[in-house]
């Protein structure tokens, strides 16, 4: 237990702080060989943790491919100016708008695409129109939260959400149909949270004029209008594929190549910078971090978080629920959601299928949301600072932490009456 412990602190923490640009896929991938040499897991292991994360890895590069092609051409930048015009002048009404066009690209394109697209496009628009430091804080904080708390309802939305149908085989039609609720309670509660708590901050009007239209952003109207039937195609074949047991990243990774191939032609995108520009690194990363964690399964640890929720379930079904997603949501905020939820899968798998329909679901829930407590939450919210950082925004952990304290509690139980 100590090695395997020791192995996983030290992984983290240089996941979390990347000293020298060390890239988290070196990290995780280094903390797997360390486990290996010391024999907390064995190369048997290393086997079984890829055949659950490929699909995962592969869909997740996918989503990303395609938002990367699709930002390209425009879209997102399209979508953020519309939401500007239907504010009709209204702070509080961009703001909220805001955090729709947040949740939407992270229901469809996943809360890190949200993260490494959506921010930057956000930024440049909140500037142009000369927001206060505290308006502009306001809505950067606030879309950095919708990222996550949206990201629940497709499998496709989350890479923890791909991890865990595949742990347990969940379909994607299976999964929408019990995650749609929960997901539009946490998109509700976010929006009246957030909006509650910076309605100071945001101002009454703003001046759409310093902007320019949405057709402007279009940068190539022929790839735009065939992005529309792409994207309703590519949803119908999740949805298909599920009915032949086909993999997700066959859909996401196959459309996101075949559009990029399309894109190429039109000569709206450059291929290579495209493919170069995906983030190959969190191949490395699942598969790595993955290899640790189980390591501290090997160890005995998820035996005793199956305890734990063991215990809660003597209390009752909904205490049960409500207990795995905070217990879920605690641990992610000090340990990363992506060993989280690789931890409460397998507790949850040692309880039998009795358990599984409920606390699998309030387990992602609590994965997806309670990260926002801390900045070191969810590789999205690392990710998320790194793009802000990079465009001269920098928030520190105390001002972080202050908003996800008063944010994170109230829309997780709001998305968790969801699966009562």
């Amino acid at each position: 237990m100590l090695s395997a412990l020791a192995i996983f602190l030290v992984t983290l923490l240089l996941i979390i702080r990347q000293p020298r640009g060390l890239s988290v896929g070196t990290s995780a991938v280094g903390g797997a060989l360390a486990a290996l040499a010391l024999g907390v897991v064995h190369i048997e292991d290393v086997r079984t943790v890829v055949g659950i994360v490929w699909d995962a890895t592969l869909a997740f590069i996918g989503i990303v491919l395609l938002s990367l092609v699709l930002d390209a051409i425009g879209f997102f930048e399209w979508a953020a100016l519309h939401m500007v015009r239907l504010s009709r002048g209204s702070g509080i009404g961009l703001f909220v708008n805001m955090l729709l066009l947040g949740a939407a690209v992270s229901v469809l394109f996943a809360n890190d695409g949200a993260a490494l697209i959506l921010t930057p496009v956000v930024l440049a628009k909140m500037r142009r129109l000369k927001l206060s430091a505290s308006a502009m804080f306001a809505f950067v904080i606030a879309g950095g939260f919708i990222g996550d708390s949206a990201s629940n309802m497709l499998v496709i939305s989350n890479l923890t959400n791909i991890v865990t149908a595949d742990y347990f085989h969940i379909g994607f039609w299976e999964y929408a149909r019990h995650m749609w609720l929960p997901n539009i309670l946490s998109i509700v509660a976010s929006i009246a949270v957030l909006t509650a708590l910076f309605y100071r901050s945001i101002p009454r009007r703003i001046d759409r004029v310093a902007l320019p239209s949405p057709k402007e952003a279009i940068k190539d109207p022929v790839m735009f209008r065939l992005s529309w039937l792409f994207l309703v195609l590519l949803t119908a074949g999740y949805f298909i594929g599920d009915s032949y047991g086909l993999p997700t990243s066959l859909f996401a990774l196959g459309g996101a190549l075949l559009f990029l191939a399309l894109a190429s032609l039109r000569g709206a995108v450059r291929p290579y910078e495209t493919v170069k520009a995906a983030p190959w690194h969190v191949v490395w990363f699942s598969i790595g971090l993955y290899v640790v964690v189980y390591g501290l399964k090997n160890a005995g640890l998820t035996r005793d978080v199956a305890y734990l929720l063991a215990s809660l379930h003597t209390y009752g079904e909904n205490t049960a629920i409500i207990g795995t997603g905070f217990t879920a949501a605690l641990l992610s905020a000090v340990m990363n959601n992506m060993p989280t939820v690789m931890v409460m899968d397998i507790a949850i798998d040692h309880l039998g299928a009795a358990a599984h329909d409920s606390l699998v679901y309030a387990n992602i829930l609590g994965c997806n949301i309670g990260p926002k407590l801390t900045p070191v939450g969810s590789l999205a919210t690392l990710l998320w600072l790194h793009v802000l950082e990079r465009h001269g925004v920098k928030i520190g952990w105390k001002a972080y932490m202050k908003i996800g304290f008063l944010v994170t509690p109230p829309v997780l139980l709001a998305a968790l009456t969801g699966v009562l």
